[in-house]
């Protein structure tokens, strides 16, 4: 051996080369492929670095169970729940697990399906014991890592994985709310949001925006009057109004402006939206908003004391009222801070108890998921199912942005291997 070489380096760039390579050929096999095709294809390719029953399982809407990926499954499958299954833990955990494999001497390894930070499943894959090493897990990350990266891509182009998700038939109203959304979970530096917009397959007058330009957040949550499809039409027309303005480098006061003037015009027949549309800047935790008609936001300090924000509200969007002009609002946050931004459905939903939620339960909830280190999209995803879907349905669009300033758990939405 060269005096100079070292071993132990020598096997990382071995690895590396190995990881690459199977990376380039999932993206070589994958240019012309159909969506429908991805499924068998990073099947085929996790073989080549031996990994056998491969099974990749989207999340459902509902968010409570893991539908397998026609092509993407040996067999016939169930659907696993994301309660009670490892595969459902490594998704709501974003961490990579192992239990024993179907034959002996084998490992299965539930490894996350992230893009970035979205959940969208996980993927199984079974390995011999003898072979299992801290390179093939990693190996194992990157590759599910670009297998969510390819779905996300390639969702675009075909409806198998959307229809994947789905257990329900989607109103048209929901089908343009959710193709307006942006993805539900995003995280940075200093940074965690989450989204939520139920109910999921009947949506129809709530929506919610976000952009990070920057190192300014900035965030809108809209409910247009009444429920169905022109409701969402005008939630629609809401949102592309805002981001227009957003876009176009206006600061709040122009953007409320034009949002009200355009609504205004466009349905001048009593129809109307109440907004809440916000800025956080991430270095110094400044927040400034401004509601239209809208819940003002709820914060959580230290996980166990909540206060809704107090400022001056004007008219919703559209309604044309000569009243004081709007005041851009002002708050410092401190680091840990959780925002919650939401529709009045949400706190006037009603829990498994049958009570009603209010400003109040919602507050507890979220202290109690914060005490217990839960991070923010765990939490909406587990106040998704504190509402009691199954007794009645929800009495109004129920959407919600929860926000996690400098909390130091942006880390925790990523597999063990990332840190």
């Amino acid at each position: 051996m060269p005096v100079n070489e070292n071993p132990s380096v020598s096997a990382t760039a071995g690895h590396d080369a190995a990881t690459s390579e199977l990376l380039k050929e999932l993206l070589r096999r994958t240019h012309l492929s159909a969506p429908s095709d991805i499924g068998a294809t990073v099947r085929d390719q996790a073989a080549s670095f031996g990994a056998r029953d491969v099974g990749i399982y989207l999340v459902n809407y509902e968010q409570d169970a893991l539908m397998p990926l026609p092509g993407g499954v040996s067999g016939h499958p169930e659907p696993l729940s994301v309660a009670g299954t490892v595969a459902g833990r490594a998704y709501s955990s974003s961490r990579i697990l192992r239990t024993p494999g179907d034959a002996p001497g084998h490992v299965r390894l539930w490894v996350p399906l992230l893009d970035g930070t979205e959940r969208l499943g996980t993927i199984g894959m079974t390995f011999p014991e003898t072979a299992l090493s801290d390179f093939l897990i990693e190996a194992s990350e990157r590759y599910a890592h670009l297998v969510a990266m390819l779905i996300v891509t390639k969702k675009a182009y075909g409806d198998a994985f959307e229809m994947t998700r789905r257990r329900k038939t989607m109103t048209i109203a929901s089908e343009l709310v959710w193709g307006l959304a942006p993805p539900l979970i995003f995280a940075t530096d200093d940074l965690i949001l989450a989204g939520m917009l139920e109910p999921a397959y009947d949506n129809g007058g709530d929506t919610l925006d976000y952009a990070l330009n920057d190192r300014v957040l900035h965030l809108g949550v809209f409910d247009a009057m009444g429920h169905g499809l022109a409701a969402a039409g005008v939630a629609a027309f809401a949102v592309s109004a805002y981001r227009h303005s957003r876009r176009g480098g206006c600061n709040l006061l122009e953007t409320h402006a034009a949002m009200d003037d355009a609504v205004g015009r466009q349905f001048p027949d009593s129809r109307f939206v109440t907004a809440l549309i916000a800025q956080l800047d991430l270095d110094s935790g400044r927040l400034t908003w401004i509601s239209a008609g809208h819940p003002q936001p709820l914060i959580i300090r230290g996980g166990r004391r909540a206060w809704t924000l107090e400022a001056k509200c004007v008219p919703p969007l559209g309604v044309a009222l000569h009243s004081a002009a709007p005041q851009v609002a002002e708050a410092d946050l401190e680091p840990g801070d959780l925002l919650l931004f939401y529709t009045d459905g949400l706190t006037d939903a009603r829990g498994q108890d049958g009570a009603l939620l209010g400003a109040e339960g919602i507050s507890r909830f979220i202290e109690r998921e914060a005490a217990a280190g839960q991070v923010a999209p765990e939490t909406l995803r587990r106040l998704r199912h504190a509402l009691d879907h199954e007794k009645q349905e929800l009495r109004d669009d129920a959407t919600a942005l929860l926000i996690e300033w400098k909390r130091g758990s942006e880390r925790d939405l990523t597999p063990q291997t990332v840190l």
